[in-house]
């Protein structure tokens, strides 16, 4: 069975997602690339869980209202990509896991290649979802 990954795409008034540049140390997988918030789910826990407590151990985030936007099958898991409309200040997070956090543009995220495959979902979010907000 393959394993599970939740992962959150926050969005502004400025149609710009959060996204964060990962640590660059040795051993960890997509080193220095940019990458979606989210983490791998634990055993005996829900997709929906398991991104509600990565926000609160990666950013100190208490994340309430939040929705599904996709559940996408890739070749090492299944990735639970959920979003929020939020204008989080970035200055003010303290962010646990990662070098800093940026807000990227649809043309930016495009231009950047993501960590663990990200830019399909990226790419579908800011086609579909961003016209219903």
């Amino acid at each position: 069975m393959k394993r599970s990954g939740s992962s959150i795409i926050f969005v502004n008034d400025k149609k710009q997602i959060l996204l964060f540049l990962r640590d660059d140390k040795a051993g960890l997988p997509y080193r220095n690339m940019w990458d979606v918030p989210g983490g791998h789910v634990e055993e005996n826990e829900t997709p929906k869980e398991c991104i509600i407590r990565e926000m609160k151990e990666e950013m100190n985030l208490d994340l309430k209202d939040f929705q599904l936007l996709c559940q996408t099958e890739f070749d090492d898991r299944i990735e639970y990509t959920y979003w929020k409309k939020v204008n989080l200040n970035i200055a003010e997070i303290d962010l646990m896991e990662g070098q800093y956090l940026k807000w990227f543009t649809q043309q930016e995220a495009a231009d950047t290649k993501l960590a663990y495959g990200f830019n399909e979902i990226v790419k579908e979010f800011f086609l579909t979802y961003l016209s219903l907000i």
